[in-house]
């Protein structure tokens, strides 16, 4: 669909608002606004936005579509069952896996995408209740859900599975397979400012990046090449198909003030504070640390967001805004390859604090590619 904004009108708009009104984020238009994009409409949409761990541009994309009709949808609503060629998505299935890890049940990260590991948990919890065992959560299934839930709800057994895998993946280094995704590309250039563009300067990031992690024993992939430009799920798709341990999405911003600079980290947290990656906020927070104390670039921090790249990987996922080319300094800076050479290490060394898990650490900022080299060396031996 295309982008609606405010002072929009139309069909399109009359949905969208119905939508909100539905959800109880709008109130019922009485006066012959029920086709337009006015300040009311605009404000339900940043609070929704804001729910769902989206950027709260207030502007209705196809991201944010798509999270509003998944708010449309309550336990219960509908059947609920695997559908290997179109999963079903909505805020039911996050409900529906959220109830079935409280009460042990192994489905994955609550992602609201009811896939093969969310069908084998819901069958176990059928097999244990004596329910049927078909996959399939319809009125019984979400009967003996809501009657046993209250009795064991607390704790979050997906974040301790998670924090488990780390801790017995060990700190080498070796063998580790990392998804490296350039942001956008092929026909997509992504921001451009004064002829650069940040398709081309997230390659050679990603490039750079690859040959360190190669050079350390790691299984780096790149989920494009020059001419390519897979969307968000897709991506994300490649990082589960291929049994990736992280996955670092590597773009540039840009905005319409050309004072707004610095580096941000993202990692999935989809706003309602239940769900989320803590594996990945950790990343997060070592490559933001890492990357300003070696390169100057302005702190604007860690954040938690619900986008596919983030919300539908499988392992631990980390976008990376890597400075604004529509402000002079970063842009000249990420034109000198000696910076990005400077980005990719701090990168590696965030990658190597987290398997290290505090055991011999050094510093923010002082530990170097050849320590690690030396690091993987010793531990070989």
């Amino acid at each position: 669909m295309p982008q609606l904004h405010r002072g929009d009108a139309g069909p399109a708009v009359s949905e969208v608002r119905s939508i909100l009104v539905k959800l109880g984020l709008l109130t019922e238009s009485h006066n012959g606004s029920h086709e337009v994009f006015d300040a009311a409409c605009e404000h339900a949409v940043r609070e929704l936005q804001q729910r769902k761990g989206l950027i709260t541009d207030g502007v209705v994309g196809p991201a944010t579509y798509r999270a509003m009709l998944d708010a449309t949808y309550t336990l219960g609503a509908r059947p609920l069952a695997y559908t290997v060629s179109a999963p079903m998505s909505g805020d039911d299935v996050l409900a529906l896996q959220e109830r079935l890890l409280e009460l042990g049940y192994d489905a994955g990260r609550p992602d609201g995408v009811f896939e093969g590991q969310t069908e084998h948990a819901l069958r176990d919890f059928q097999r244990d209740m004596k329910l049927t065992v078909d996959g399939i959560c319809g009125a019984v299934t979400v009967r003996t859900l809501r009657q046993l839930a209250p009795k064991v709800r607390g704790g979050s057994p997906v974040l301790l599975r998670e924090q488990e895998r780390m801790r017995t993946a060990g700190p080498r280094l070796r063998g580790k397979r990392i998804i490296i995704d350039p942001g956008h590309g092929g026909p997509d250039r992504g921001v451009v400012a004064e002829d650069v563009c940040e398709a081309d300067i997230v390659f050679d990031l990603a490039r750079r990046l690859e040959g360190r992690m190669q050079a350390t024993g790691m299984d780096a992939l790149l989920t494009r090449g020059p001419e390519h430009c897979p969307t968000e799920p897709e991506r994300a798709r490649f990082a589960n198909e291929t049994g990736a341990d992280l996955f670092l999405s590597l773009h540039v911003d840009g905005h319409r003030s050309p004072h707004a600079r610095g580096v941000a980290c993202f990692h999935f947290g989809a706003g309602n504070g239940r769900t989320g990656s803590t594996i990945g906020e950790a990343l997060a927070g070592f490559i933001q640390r890492e990357v300003t104390a070696r390169t100057g670039l302005l702190d604007c921090r860690s954040h938690g967001r619900g986008w596919d790249s983030l919300r539908l990987t499988r392992c631990p996922a980390v976008r990376v805004e890597a400075g604004y080319l529509t402000n002079a300094s970063d842009r000249a800076n990420l034109r000198d390859p000696a910076f990005l050479d400077r980005i990719a290490e701090g990168m590696l060394i965030a990658v190597k604090r987290l398997y290290l898990l505090g055991e011999g650490d050094q510093p923010t900022g002082t530990f170097t590619f050849a320590d690690i080299l030396r690091h993987e060396l010793a531990k070989a031996e």
